[in-house]
């Protein structure tokens, strides 16, 4: 009896898989991203150690197809078997590095959380400008990178203790001198950079349910970068109270429009909040982040912690909030701080406020629309 419901088993776990990918194919051919039921097929990639905690078991499922530039597309060439949490934490890297297309870029992750990001004309300085964003975070953290790991980035990198470095390639040299680390382990993804397909979704298990949601793909609303150069309409409405609320368009509120250096500066700032949990706030130069701070329950602590990690660095710098600033408080913190730019959604009945400060401490504040919370 024990071996015909184990072939029972099997046989209706086979068929399920196989009537779930017909039926998913199908619901994509006639263009219904969210069908009324819905099963996903995986298969299991390994066991897990333990999940989260030593207490918990776990496992990591692969989808049935390997998707490009993604973690079940790996090649581990080094070191132990990831854990759960090395997983978790790796894909926020890799979500972030796609941002960067070919540009060369690191993105170094602690708790799935950006830690340090830098771009440059060498993977060598991206790294080293990631690194410097916060050497103290990116001990014991993951490295996405999106080029070829060379001698020196290899040799820097072994400075340190890193769990994860992810690249698409590795020369001899640097896996020769990577390898002298017994803990580190080092993964190739030959597509790193490659953008999500549009079959992919976005998941999150809560008890008794599943969320699905698209991807969030668009980096500013209708990806205008003509955001940075012109002047956002300003209208007044009356709200349901009698009072008169004034409304920004996107665009720049304030008397002054940015630099050429603060708009790269707010682009790439503009990149890691999206990727960053929220609330969220980043402060960086063109090509490097300076201070961030995450995962706060309000605004105004997750601009405190991001100008305490940045430090003397925050002057100089532009500041990015994956949501609306709800009171000036914010902008008062970027005045003192010394940072000169701004670059955040908008939408809140306070904005007016926070204009006015902005223009108090003559500095630039772009609105771009789109929000980008991330949980």
């Amino acid at each position: 009896m024990e071996t015909k419901k184990y072939l029972q088993y099997k046989v209706f776990a086979h068929t399920a898989v196989y009537d779930s990918l017909i039926s998913n194919y199908l619901a994509s051919q006639l263009g219904i991203n969210f069908p009324d039921s819905v099963t996903f097929a995986y298969e299991k990639a390994q066991d897990m150690r333990y999940g989260e905690n030593p207490q918990q078991q776990a496992v990591f499922y692969n989808e049935q197809f390997i998707r490009k530039g993604s973690l079940s597309s790996a090649k581990q060439l080094w070191g132990k078997e990831l854990s759960y949490n090395n997983i978790n934490d790796a894909n926020g890297a890799l979500e972030l590095l796609k941002e960067f297309g070919e540009v060369p870029a690191v993105v170094a992750c602690k708790h799935a959380n950006p830690c340090g990001v830098g771009t440059g004309n060498s993977v060598f300085e991206a790294y080293m400008r990631a690194y410097e964003s916060d050497p103290v975070s990116v001990f014991g953290g993951i490295l996405a990178i999106n080029g070829t790991v060379d001698e020196d980035t290899a040799t820097e990198i072994n400075k340190i203790f890193i769990e994860i470095v992810m690249a698409p390639s590795y020369t001899e040299k640097a896996l020769e001198i990577l390898k002298q680390k017994k803990n580190i382990r080092l993964l190739q993804i030959e597509d790193i950079s490659s953008k999500r397909e549009k079959t992919a979704f976005d998941m999150k298990k809560v008890y008794g349910g599943l969320l699905v949601q698209q991807y969030d793909e668009s980096l500013i609303h209708g990806e205008d970068l003509n955001l940075f150069t012109v002047k956002a309409e300003v209208t007044n409405s009356t709200l349901a109270n009698g009072k008169v609320k004034t409304v920004f368009g996107t665009g720049v509120v304030t008397k002054r429009v940015p630099t050429k250096e603060e708009v790269e500066a707010m682009l790439f700032t503009w990149k890691v909040v999206k990727h960053t949990k929220s609330n969220a706030i980043v402060i960086g130069k063109a090509g490097r982040t300076t201070g961030i701070g995450m995962g706060q329950t309000n605004r105004i602590w997750a601009a405190q912690q991001a100008i305490a990690h940045a430090g003397k660095e925050a002057a100089g710098s532009v500041m990015a909030s994956d949501a609306f600033f709800p009171f000036p408080d914010c902008v008062e913190e970027c005045v003192k701080a010394g940072i000169t730019a701004i670059i955040q959604p908008g939408g809140s009945i306070r904005d007016k406020a926070s204009v006015e400060a902005c223009d108090a401490g003559v500095f630039v504040w772009v609105l771009v629309g789109d929000r980008h919370f991330k949980h």
